[in-house]
């Protein structure tokens, strides 16, 4: 009987080192996956200055494209429109909840 019970320990106890031993196996052939590099800043404002420049009214365009700009990292391409391409963009509102972004 004590043979029994020691032969169960002995078998549980070389599971356990077999599975730990499996558990810290680590693949150094291979190189460590680069880090993701951070998303390069925008131009807010070279990006707002082409966004309003067929605007009639530059100023207060540029002054709205550069809150939205800054608030949503992003300005859709081209003068007008392409808002799907920055759906933070085209979502800001004014107290009138009218849109603020041009």
């Amino acid at each position: 009987m004590a043979f029994q019970k020691a032969y169960a320990v002995l078998l549980i106890v070389s599971f356990l080192l077999v599975h730990f031993a499996n558990a810290q196996k680590v693949d150094y052939s291979k190189p460590p996956a680069p880090a993701p590099q951070a998303p390069q800043p925008l131009n807010c404002t070279g990006a707002c200055e082409y966004r309003c420049s067929k605007s009639s009214r530059t100023n207060l365009c540029n002054r709205a494209c550069g809150t939205c700009c800054h608030r949503c990292h992003c300005v859709p391409p081209g003068t007008s429109g392409n808002y799907e391409a920055c759906p933070c963009y085209f979502n800001l509102t004014t107290h009138n909840n009218t849109r603020k972004c041009p």
